[in-house]
């Protein structure tokens, strides 16, 4: 089972990174094997959702690579897989260039995500954390022939980044505190590390979760392809910043201040930016607003410890807002427009798209029995717990959901005015269709923000509570009725009577985005320029002089090498030659000539031997006599 938990992890960072190498040849294939490898992932997380593995492989020392599939991950996991499915799907008929490139990095973000949900030490959580950040930038940013689109990117990295940098405080705190990396050891920190470490996690988590004073970088992430803002501000990237502090409720709870302070910030948040949505005119900014404002209730319940409802809000979330940003994302497509008032009508052009669209945002409204009615409850029911005035502000953050959730539907679904066209292929042009792959995972996901509220009511809430936050609050039979009775008033009311204009500094997003610039943005780019100029000033002007003294003492060697390296193996060879022509000329006249004497003599004899050989019988014989007569005088000589 742990190699199944593995390879949930692996299979599509091994395939992404593939596609991504891999350039455009395999744009013809890549939407297939996205959409192939996040099935596969989709049953490897079921699998794992039911054994619950564990493991864990050498990282850092006295940190591994730790993950593992407790309850809480059980039911996150296989949502994010789901709506990454679904999300290329959808893709594969609206991504229309740089297909590989768009899937691997979907791919890449995905396996960055299911480590997230599944990390039990800090070092493994930085390290999905990281790599996620870097995809959503490269997702953002993915028309990068765009200047704006790559500022809108760079705009959400830093912000995130700047918060991401309480994951390393929260890290440093543990290591000083001595009680290990592992998540599950960091409410035994001593104090004051427990508090640092609170602290360090509670702003990454709410930089993560474009929570106060984060949220700016949520709208500028619009400029990133549909499906992008589906995956990114649904199940993922958003939502993990929501989780992580679910996962760490334990220690919000040790501390006596990070607990009410998560819970006032998701409060505050899902108000405020509930009435930034309901300001909002572009349908994507609206969604933006309205994901940053459901966070809110997922991190509200991080804070009042209702781990099982704030999980079973995110998880229905996820359907909720993936539904309808594909939905706009598929209008987009088809009128070139993602303006509310030029989409008057436009779930009549397209009844099936209209019809999915049109459970989301009931869903999204808190219509009973549909799903985020109840998960919303079963936060608010732990707020109630907690303190009535953070139930009232979350009350009342749910009644402007409805109010911008109802904005959206009546308007969709308004009959076409004469001059529909008019308002069309304002930001590029439509297509005039919606095609099957596009509408499929609508139906889907329609079902899931359907249906996903059963997660907290009876009796699965019961189970859930139980596996993630013990006995903790059950949304009651009249907290339920309140929220249903508000809920379906307002978004009446918004039918009855339109909304007029609100403040532009709520469409302006409560100012945040001029202050993200200002205080985040412009600091880290002067501060990158600065450190430009310094390395063009100085570290490059060192690199240079260095260059020149290297060049300088290269020459001094070379000359050197000339004057007298080079003349000495000259002359040397020169005296070898002279040497060889001295041996030469003296090897003639001595051995070589007395060598060629004795030839000649030796060629003398031979031809005086050869003289005797004449084949006459008397000369053999007087050759003999003559042969014994010196032999025989020879012999009386030595005698």
């Amino acid at each position: 089972m742990t190699g199944l938990l593995w390879a949930c992890a692996t299979v599509p960072a091994v395939v992404g990174a593939g596609l991504c190498v891999s350039g455009r040849r395999a744009d013809r294939a890549a939407p297939t094997v996205g959409i192939v490898t996040a099935g596969v992932v989709l049953a490897l997380s079921v699998a794992v959702a039911l054994g619950r593995p564990a493991t864990s492989a050498p990282f850092l020392p006295g940190a591994p690579f730790g993950l593992a599939v407790d309850a809480l991950a059980a039911v996150v996991l296989p949502a994010v897989a789901a709506v990454t499915l679904l999300v290329l799907v959808f893709s594969a008929a609206d991504v229309s260039g740089a297909r590989a490139r768009f899937t691997g990095l979907v791919l890449l973000f995905a396996a960055a995500v299911v480590i997230t949900v599944c990390a039990t030490t800090l070092p493994t959580l930085l390290f999905a954390w990281e790599v996620m950040g870097a995809t959503s930038y490269a997702l953002i940013g993915f028309r990068w022939q765009e200047p704006h689109r790559v500022g809108a990117g760079l705009t959400a990295f830093l912000t995130t980044r700047t918060a991401d940098l309480g994951l390393y405080l929260a890290a440093g705190a543990a290591l000083a505190g001595g009680a290990g990396l592992a998540l599950a050891d960091l409410p035994g920190l001593p104090a004051p590390w427990r508090d640092v470490a609170a602290a360090g996690l509670l702003v990454a988590a709410l930089g993560k979760a474009a929570q106060l004073p984060f949220s700016a970088w949520l709208s500028a992430a619009m400029q990133g392809p549909s499906p992008v803002s589906a995956l990114l501000h649904s199940a993922a990237m958003v939502a993990m910043g929501g989780y992580l502090l679910l996962r760490v409720s334990p220690l919000l709870g040790a501390t006596s201040w990070a607990g009410p302070t998560a819970a006032w910030v998701g409060a505050l948040t899902a108000l405020l930016l509930g009435a930034v949505a309901l300001a909002q005119r572009d349908l994507k900014q609206l969604l933006a607003a309205s994901t940053a404002a459901q966070l809110g209730f997922v991190v509200l319940g991080a804070g009042v410890a209702a781990v099982a409802g704030g999980t079973a809000h995110l998880v229905a979330h996820a359907a909720t807002k993936a539904l309808l940003f594909l939905a706009a994302g598929a209008w987009l497509t088809a009128l070139g427009t993602k303006q509310l008032p030029a989409l008057r009508g436009a779930a009549r052009r397209w009844p099936l798209v209209g019809v999915c669209a049109g459970v989301g945002a009931l869903a999204l409204a808190g219509v009973a029995p549909l799903s985020l009615w109840a998960t919303k409850d079963a936060v608010l029911a732990g707020a109630h717990e907690e303190s009535l005035a953070l139930y009232l502000v979350g009350l009342a953050a749910a009644a402007l959901s409805a109010g911008y959730a109802g904005k959206v539907l009546w308007l969709v679904w308004q009959r076409l005015p004469a001059d529909a066209e008019a308002g069309y292929d304002t930001e590029e042009e439509g297509t005039r269709q919606v095609r099957v792959l596009q509408q499929a995972p609508l139906v889907v996901l329609a079902a899931g923000a359907a249906v996903l509220g059963l997660l907290a009511l009876p009796p699965v809430a019961g189970t859930l509570r139980r596996a993630l936050d013990g006995s903790g609050p059950a949304p009651g039979l009249v907290e339920l009725v309140v929220s249903a009775v508000v809920g379906l008033a307002v978004l009446l009311l918004v039918r009855v009577r339109p909304l007029q204009p609100l403040p532009g500094w709520l469409e302006g997003w409560l100012g945040l985005a001029r202050a993200t610039d200002v205080v985040v943005v412009r600091p880290v780019l002067r501060t990158a320029e600065a450190l430009a100029r310094f390395d063009d000033r100085v570290l490059a002007r060192a690199v240079t002089g260095a260059g020149r003294g290297a060049l300088r003492t290269a020459g001094a060697a070379a000359r050197f090498d000339d004057a007298v390296l080079d003349r000495a193996v000259a002359g040397s060879a020169t005296a070898s030659v002279r040497l060889a022509d001295a041996t030469v000329r003296a090897d003639l006249a001595g051995p070589d000539a007395a060598v060629r004497s004795l030839a000649a003599g030796t060629r003398w004899l031979g031809g005086w031997a050869r003289r005797t050989q004449t084949g006459q019988l008397h000369q053999y014989y007087v050759s003999a006599a003559v042969v014994l007569a010196a032999a025989l005088a020879l012999l009386l000589a030595v005698r």
